[in-house]
């Protein structure tokens, strides 16, 4: 018996030390990757004006992990760290990045074989009227302990299980990406709306000043008017513009406290429990360097993550085409049996056997054809997603470039307006204090100014916003050379 086994095995060995060789080394069917080209440009339209930043000094302008430092506002640094510490949302991102990861751990296991082992063991009762039952020869009563191990294994022939492992480690870096852009978007939002609160500050400050003055003019009103100077319609249209004026700072809180909430929340504190001592805008505003365009494609998470399920969904179209080989199974079973506990782990109780197995199927109605016309024209989909983020990548960019361009613009003509307003009121009140006019062209004077400094403060506090979402249109300082997945 022995010598007709030898070639028997001699061949099952063969297989499997071949199919050992062509496992994660070997080939794999199916298109290899290769990241498709994006529409692009060689500079951006916008342009900060000359002179406004140097590339000889990087630290003014080269954007890192922690952007909101340019800003030089230590609350604001403080606000922001505790989003990385507590915010809901990014920790939630932060399972989903865990759970993409583990499962490349899951897919590597597809290469190695499945191991088991476990005792048995039966008490079997055979018919005595079975067929070739011979009376007293026969033990139709007998029990079996067996102690058995199997290993199964199909080795990856045709690179299903590498095309699998590399579709999962693009699924969990494309998740990694995600969880980069939600952190920043998370940041940028809170700096957003960190700026608004201080402009509406500043805001609040400037009708608190014009509330002083107005009400001074009321005083002033009510004494001429004692005096038999003024009339009573001075003095009415002074209260009313005294009013009115506090009302204005009233209607700002609401908005303050809105903003305040919103802050709370994206740091992971309940609403009611964050104050923020109020503050007019006095952070200085950073000039971005946007660089070249090209650079896009490696800052922005959300880009990387579209680039990366490019790649997941080219792996999954050799998946798909593996499906057309036959799938090869390679088995061992062994272990110790007998009819006694006595005689249960000796030598002659050892059993083993080998087995090898291809199946191919013939007919599945283009079942297999389907799904790989599915897998190319996901993949075709994704390219397109792919581009379309490259494309709304340079249009944010130029958005918030033109926005602060034009801003700057506005920034200028608007401090020109404010100085003509106050010099407009100084003159109003000295014509008024002199008897040459009524009241009525004081209250136009003051309504023009506190309308000009409240636009110059709103100005000034879309040029901050604007600046934050430059920051985010650029990336924040993120490279997709972060990105990492085992």
């Amino acid at each position: 018996m022995a010598p007709s086994n030898r070639p028997r095995i001699g061949a099952l060995t063969a297989i499997v030390v071949w199919a050992w060789a062509a496992g994660p080394s070997g080939c794999a069917v199916g298109p290899d990757y290769k990241r498709p080209d994006a529409p692009g440009a060689s500079s951006f339209k916008e342009q900060p004006p000359p002179g406004t930043w140097k590339q000889a000094q990087p630290a003014d302008g080269v954007l890192r992990g922690k952007w909101w430092e340019l800003f030089g506002d230590r609350q604001l640094d403080a606000l922001e760290e505790k989003i990385d510490v507590s915010n809901q949302t990014l920790k939630t991102a932060a399972g989903q990045y865990l759970a993409a990861r583990d499962q490349i751990r899951v897919a590597r296991a597809a290469y190695f074989p499945t191991l088991s082992v476990g005792p048995s063991v039966s008490r079997i009762r055979l018919s005595e009227n079975q067929p070739n039952t011979v009376l007293g020869a026969t033990k139709f009563n007998y029990s079996i302990l067996a102690l058995q191990g199997q290993a199964q294994w199909e080795p990856d022939l045709w690179g299903q299980v590498r095309r699998t492992v590399e579709q999962a480690r693009a699924d969990a870096q494309a998740s990694a990406a995600d969880l980069a852009n939600v952190a920043l978007s998370l940041h940028a939002e809170l700096a957003a709306d960190y700026f608004f609160l201080r402009g509406l500050d500043t805001q609040k400050q400037l009708l608190d000043t014009t509330l002083q003055s107005d009400a001074d003019e009321l005083k002033l009103a009510r004494v001429r008017f004692s005096g038999g100077v003024a009339n009573a319609v001075d003095v009415a249209q002074a209260e009313t513009q005294y009013l009115q004026v506090k009302a204005q700072g009233i209607d700002v809180g609401v908005q303050r406290a809105q903003f305040e909430h919103a802050i709370a929340t994206l740091i992971g504190v309940p609403a009611g429990s964050l104050t923020l001592a109020p503050s007019p805008l006095a952070a200085k505003l950073p000039v971005i360097p946007p660089g070249v365009p090209s650079e896009l494609l490696e800052r922005r998470p959300d880009i990387a993550a579209a680039e990366r399920r490019l790649a997941a969904a080219n792996a999954q179209i050799g998946i798909a085409v593996a499906a057309y080989y036959p799938n090869v199974m390679l088995s061992a079973t062994g272990g110790f049996e007998s009819g006694s506990l006595a005689s249960w782990l000796q030598i002659p109780s050892l059993f083993w056997s080998l087995g090898a197995s291809a199946l191919e199927t013939l007919f599945d109605a283009g079942r297999r054809h389907a799904l790989t016309d599915q897998a190319r024209d996901l993949y075709e989909a994704q390219v397109a997603t792919y581009r379309q983020s490259v494309l709304s990548a340079f249009q944010e960019v130029e958005d918030n470039l033109s926005t602060l361009r034009i801003l700057a613009d506005e920034a200028e003509a608007q401090a020109a307006a404010v100085e003509s307003a106050r010099q407009s009121l100084a003159l109003s009140n000295k014509r008024y204090k002199g008897g040459v006019t009524t009241y009525l062209e004081v209250l136009t004077a003051q309504t023009i100014q506190l309308s000009n400094e409240r636009t110059q403060a709103d100005v000034a506090t879309r040029r901050f916003t604007a600046t934050v979402q430059l920051l985010r249109a650029l990336g924040g300082g993120w490279t997709s050379g972060q990105l990492s997945a085992r």
